[in-house]
C-alpha cells in the first residue's frame, strides 16, 4: 500500500464510521459500467462543500488493491447489487490530491517544478510496485504506466481530486498551466493512454473543455453545475436524503429546504448543499456556513467588474427573478472573463448561483447564498450597488412604519436605478420596479403576483415567511390614478379575501405614478377585519 499508488481506505472509513455518512456508493455502479465503455473517462465537477472529496476516497477505497474494503462498504447501497465484488479492491489505483500537492509546492518555494514533483513521488512508489519493469532513471508517470502496461497488459484506473487547483490557484501562471496540460495529456490522450487507463476520475471545480487554445482533455465525459446528466442526485443531497436526516436528527425539514435546497436539475428537481446541512445538523441550529469554507471576497469581485450590467442582474435575483445567460460562452477558467454571461456562469459553477435548463436562466438557490450576495453587494467597491440595498432596507422600514411619504421617495429612487424612462410607461414597468426596489422582503416575506383574490386579481403580496413576525404586505399598483383609489380597489374587491385565514396584520399599500407630473405617491392603511 502507498500514498499514491495502491492508496488505503482510510479516508473514507472515517466518514463512515461518523454514522452520518450519507451513502452515495451507488455511484459506483455508474464507474463500473463506464469501465467497460470505450470512453472511461469521467470529470464530474461541483463547487466547495459539495463532496467532491468524499466521493474521490470512496472510489479510492473501492478499487485499491492496496486495502480490504469488503467491510465498509458491506452496509452500503453498492454491496446490494449482484455485481457489487466485480472490480472490488481489484485494481491499481493511482490517487492525487492536486490541492496538497500545491500546498507542499507553496511550502518548499517550488511551484514552477510541481509537476515534475507529481511525477517523481508516484514514479517511485511505481518502482516499488513494479520493480523489474520500471527503470531507475524514469522519471515520467504516463511513460511508467505505457511500459508496465506493455510488458503486463496491466490497467490502472486514475483518480484526481481538486483536477482544476492549478487552473484556479494559479491562474496567472501561464507556464505551469501549460506544463500541467501537457503532463495531463499524456495521462489521458493517445494510443498509449487508450491501452494503460482502465478508468479515469477526476473531480474539481471548474469544467474542462476550454482552457484558452488548449484542449487536453476534451476526450473526458463531463458532468457540471450545467449539465450532471445522470450523476444529477451525486451533486449533493437529495430531498429524501435531507427528510430522512431532518427527521433523524430532529431538526425542521422545511426550514432546512428554505435555507441550503435550490440547485435543481432536469432529472432532480432538489439539490441540498451537503456540507451546509451538515453543518446546521452539528451545530442543531440553521443558519449560513458558507463563510466556513469559502470567502465572499471572491464573489465581490466577480460583482464587482460589472461586466454588461452584471449589478443589475444581481439585484435582479436578489429579488427573487430568473435572468437568461447563456453559459457556452464560457471558457471555463476564471481569466478569460470577457462579459457578463461568462461572469454568471462561473458563478454557478462555484456554487453562488443555480441553473435552470429548461429556461436557460440563472436565479439565487437558497437563502444560505442569498445572505452572502447581501454581504458582497453592501461591501462592494461599486458605491451605486451597495446603495441599491440600503436603499431597499429603508424602503421596507418606511413601509412596515406606515410611512407613505418617505416609501414614495425610496421607490423613486428605485426607478431611477432601475427603468430606461422610454419603456417606464404602463402598470407592468411600475411592477417590476417595485419588485426589485423591495430586494430587502426576501429575508422574511415570499411573494405573490396577481394573486386571484374576491373580484379580480391582487397585484403584489408579500406574505411573511414562517416565524416571521412581520406583518402582511397587499400592494396595488396605479398609472395616472391615484394611490388612494389603489386602497379603495384592495377593499372593494375584496382582495383580502386570499389570505382571510392568515391571523397576523396585513398592511394595504397602494402605490401610483402619474406620467405627466413624473411622480410617485404611496397611501397605507392597516387592514381591520373581524377575527371572529
Amino acid at each position: 500500500m502507498g500514498k499514491f499508488v495502491n492508496p488505503g481506505n482510510e479516508a473514507f472509513q472515517r466518514v463512515v464510521r461518523t454514522g452520518k455518512y450519507v451513502d452515495k456508493s451507488s455511484m459506483i455502479e455508474f464507474t463500473n459500467n463506464i469501465i467497460h465503455d470505450f470512453r472511461p473517462l469521467i470529470c464530474f465537477s461541483r463547487p466547495r462543500r459539495f463532496g467532491k472529496s468524499i466521493a474521490a476516497h470512496m472510489l479510492t477505497a473501492y478499487y485499491s488493491k492496496g486495502c480490504d474494503s469488503r467491510e465498509i462498504f458491506s452496509a452500503l447501497k453498492i454491496a446490494e447489487l449482484p455485481t457489487f465484488e466485480d472490480e472490488l479492491n481489484k485494481n491499481t489505483v493511482i490517487y492525487l490530491d492536486m490541492q496538497e500537492f500545491r500546498s507542499y509546492a507553496s511550502r518548499h518555494n517550488a511551484m514552477q517544478q510541481i509537476v515534475q514533483h507529481i511525477q517523481d513521488v508516484v514514479v517511485q512508489e511505481l518502482k516499488l510496485e513494479y520493480p523489474n519493469i520500471v527503470k531507475d532513471d524514469e522519471n515520467d508517470i504516463p511513460h511508467a504506466l505505457a511500459e508496465i502496461n506493455s510488458k503486463t497488459g496491466e490497467q490502472f484506473i486514475v483518480i484526481i481530486d481538486e483536477w482544476d487547483c492549478l487552473f484556479r490557484e494559479e491562474k496567472e501562471n501561464e507556464a505551469i498551466q501549460e506544463c500541467y496540460v501537457n503532463f495531463l495529456r499524456g495521462m489521458f490522450k493517445g494510443g498509449s493512454a487508450d491501452a494503460f487507463i482502465k478508468l479515469a476520475y477526476i473531480t474539481g471545480i471548474l469544467p474542462i473543455k476550454k482552457y484558452g487554445t488548449q484542449s487536453a482533455l476534451n476526450n473526458f465525459r463531463e458532468y457540471t453545475m450545467v449539465s450532471p446528466g445522470k450523476l444529477a442526485e451525486y451533486v449533493g443531497f437529495t430531498e429524501a436524503e435531507v427528510q430522512a436526516l431532518c427527521e433523524r436528527y430532529e431538526m425542521d425539514f422545511e426550514e432546512c429546504k428554505r435555507w441550503y435546497d435550490g440547485y435543481s436539475f432536469n432529472h432532480m428537481a432538489s439539490v441540498y448543499s451537503p456540507n451546509s446541512v451538515m453543518n446546521a445538523i452539528d451545530n442543531g441550529e440553521f443558519g449560513s456556513y458558507w463563510t466556513k469554507t469559502e470567502t465572499y471576497e471572491s464573489l465581490r469581485f466577480y460583482i464587482d467588474t460589472n461586466f454588461d450590467e452584471v449589478r443589475t442582474a444581481i439585484v435582479a435575483m436578489l429579488s427573487g427573478e430568473m435572468v437568461e445567460i447563456d453559459p457556452e460562452t464560457f471558457q471555463n477558467d476564471m481569466v478569460n472573463i470577457h462579459n457578463r454571461d461568462d461572469v454568471l456562469t462561473l458563478l454557478v459553477h462555484l456554487g453562488y448561483l443555480a441553473y435552470n435548463g429548461n429556461e436557460k436562466s440563472v436565479y439565487i438557490p437558497n437563502e444560505e447564498v442569498r445572505a452572502e450576495f447581501i454581504r458582497a453587494t453592501k461591501n462592494s467597491s461599486r458605491e451605486e450597488l451597495s446603495k441599491v440595498i440600503r436603499n431597499s432596507d429603508a424602503l421596507l422600514k418606511a413601509t412596515l412604519r406606515m410611512d407613505g411619504e418617505e416609501v414614495a421617495e425610496r421607490i423613486e429612487m428605485a426607478h431611477q436605478y432601475y427603468a430606461n424612462a422610454k419603456f417606464y410607461n404602463n402598470e407592468q414597468a411600475l411592477r417590476m420596479v417595485i419588485m426589485l426596489a423591495y430586494v430587502s422582503r426576501v429575508d422574511d416575506y415570499c411573494d405573490f403576483q396577481e394573486l386571484p383574490s374576491g373580484k379580480g386579481y391582487a397585484d403584489i403580496l408579500f406574505f411573511p415567511k414562517k416565524k416571521s413576525r412581520k406583518p402582511a404586505l397587499l400592494i396595488e399598483l396605479k398609472w395616472n390614478h391615484s394611490s388612494g383609489g389603489a386602497i379603495e380597489q384592495i377593499k372593494e374587491n375584496g382582495y383580502c379575501d386570499a389570505i382571510k385565514n392568515y391571523g397576523g396584520d396585513i398592511l394595504l399599500v397602494g402605490i401610483n405614478y402619474d406620467e405627466k407630473e413624473k411622480k410617485h405617491t404611496c397611501q397605507i392603511e392597516k387592514f381591520e377585519y373581524s377575527r371572529s
